[in-house]
């Protein structure tokens, strides 16, 4: 029995200290995402008055806050610039600010209304020194406004690959204009070789005159007569059967 007793008693003190340093990781994480009210108030009256101040600027302040040597007012001008013209002009500033407080610093949301669309202001500030590092301006774009720059993005790539596909099928069209010494030498190479042209044979034809004269002698020299008393109109070859 003592030996269940001391057994029960091991597993209780081992939960226990479980249970304890789980609560002891939950508080941490309270304590780490909670921000000081003083902190925060301090916050969101910075990123407020940046807001208000970036929204008024010209676009010629814009232009010479870009050439700053400080990083952060360089990355904000550059994307309130690329944003300015997206939302249109301001109306108000609609909702309460956050502040999220993460191992690095504090993140603050500051959300704006325009005329064309919402925006958020999104602040990252150095926990240590307090001062901004970096500003995001979020668009918020409406359901139809989302839809439509898909349907045109997907249109301009479609029109992008035909438009290439048409430049290089042109391109191998222009192929065959282009001289190719080698294939010429190959089909040089391969073509056979002209056949010679026989020289013409010029047959000599026997002259009919003199031979009707040969013969007219001969037959006038078999009969003892001249070639006076016969003359010879025809030459015709006789064809014997061998008997």
């Amino acid at each position: 029995m003592k030996q269940i007793f001391k057994k029960v008693s091991s597993l209780c003190t081992v939960l226990l200290m479980m249970a304890v340093l789980t609560l002891t990781g939950v508080s941490s994480v309270w304590a780490a995402d909670e921000v000081d009210d003083t902190v925060k108030q301090t916050l969101v009256t910075t990123a407020e008055g940046l807001t208000d101040t970036i929204i008024a600027l010209s676009d010629e302040d814009i232009e010479n806050y870009t050439k700053s040597s400080d990083e952060f007012t360089v990355g904000a001008m550059t994307a309130w610039a690329g944003s300015k013209d997206e939302v249109g002009a301001l109306k108000e500033r609609t909702g309460e600010t956050e502040v999220k407080a993460s191992d690095d610093g504090y993140t603050v949301t500051v959300p704006v209304s325009f005329e064309k669309a919402d925006a958020n202001f999104v602040y990252i500030f150095d926990a240590s020194t307090g001062t901004p590092t970096s500003l995001t301006v979020d668009v918020q774009y409406s359901m139809a406004e989302t839809l439509r720059r898909a349907v045109m993005n997907t249109i301009m790539g479609i029109a992008i690959v035909f438009i290439v596909l048409i430049f290089l099928s042109f391109l191998i069209y222009l192929f065959r204009f282009i001289p190719n010494p080698e294939a010429k030498k190959k089909a040089q190479a391969a073509a056979p070789a002209p056949a010679p042209v026989a020289a013409p044979v010029e047959v000599a034809e026997a002259d009919d005159t003199e031979l009707i004269a040969v013969i007219a002698a001969a037959i006038a020299a078999a009969e003892g007569t001249t070639t006076d008393g016969f003359v010879v109109r025809s030459i015709r070859k006789i064809n014997r059967k061998k008997r």
